[in-house]
This record gives C-alpha cells, structure tokens and sequence, in this order.
C-alpha cells in the first residue's frame, strides 16, 4: 500500500443502507485500486451497575461484531479483491469515527449510505455533514440507500 492509496472507510451498523456502502466503497475500491476500512462500534451497555452480566455481554457483542466483521470483509474480497482493514470499537459511534479517522491518516474518504425510511439520512449522516462538517479532513461520499448492485456498477 502507497502513501497515494485510497482507503474508503465503511461505518458497519445493523442498517440495510449499510450494504450499499460496503458495496459502493468495495466498487471504488477496485476501480481506484484503493483498499477499504470498515469500523464497527459496539455501543456501551444500560446495565453498568451489573457488573458479571455486563462483561459477558460484552463478550458476546465482541464476538457477534467479529463474526460480522469477517463475514462483510469477504464480501470486501470478492468485490475488490482486497482484504479490508477493521476497526472494532466500542463506545458511541460517531465519537469512535472521529478518533478513528484523525488516529488513522492513510484514511482517505468516508462512505455512508443515507436511509431509506421516513427518519431521514439516519443519526451518523446528520452529524457528520451537520456538527462535523467544517472539522472533516476528508471527504465525505453519501450514497443513497435504494441503490442496487447494477446502478452502484454504473456509477463506480
């Protein structure tokens, strides 16, 4: 990997828009000879005052995230060709996107698909391109969620 390589990161949530962005950065990836970064971010636990049922939940959510983690960068590799890099996280999304996009320089280009249903782009969306949008230092691609595999071909 070149200092000049692409890495289009990929927020992964339970989202089905999601999917979209995985596929349009994977596209990306392979047409720019690029790489992907996918982050998953396990959100902290209601039940802190149960402190045995918490960390076995946690465990649980760690392996649950690892086994969707390996199961997405497959299907990384057979778009791009490339084995992704992941991030597991754990705390509030977007506070873990912003670290991780200023610890990680080689990052080039956030990808997000916006939501499909009546609650608008969805929380991450509003607050990257509303709260965060003048302190990014990279660009930011919002995918539209309806996409298909066909239109996301023509357009990457």
């Amino acid at each position: 990997m070149t200092d000049k390589t692409r890495i289009f990161l990929v927020v992964v949530d339970e989202t089905e828009e999601m999917t979209v962005a995985l596929h349009y950065a994977a596209r990306r990836a392979r047409t720019t000879g690029g790489k992907v970064a996918l982050l998953h971010v396990i959100p902290p636990s209601e039940l802190q005052h149960w402190g045995a049922i918490e960390e076995l939940m946690k465990q649980e959510q760690r392996e649950e995230a690892e086994q969707l983690m390996q199961r997405l960068a497959k299907e990384v590799v057979d778009i791009a060709g490339s084995m992704p890099m992941l991030y597991i996280r754990d705390g509030q999304a977007s506070e873990q996107l912003m670290k991780l996009i200023q610890e990680e320089p080689s990052i080039s280009i956030l990808v997000l698909a916006a939501g499909t249903g009546r609650g608008g782009p969805g929380p991450l969306i509003s607050f990257v391109v509303g709260q965060m949008a003048g302190s990014l230092r990279i660009p930011v691609t919002v995918v539209p969620g309806y996409l298909s595999d066909e239109q996301l071909d023509a357009i990457t």
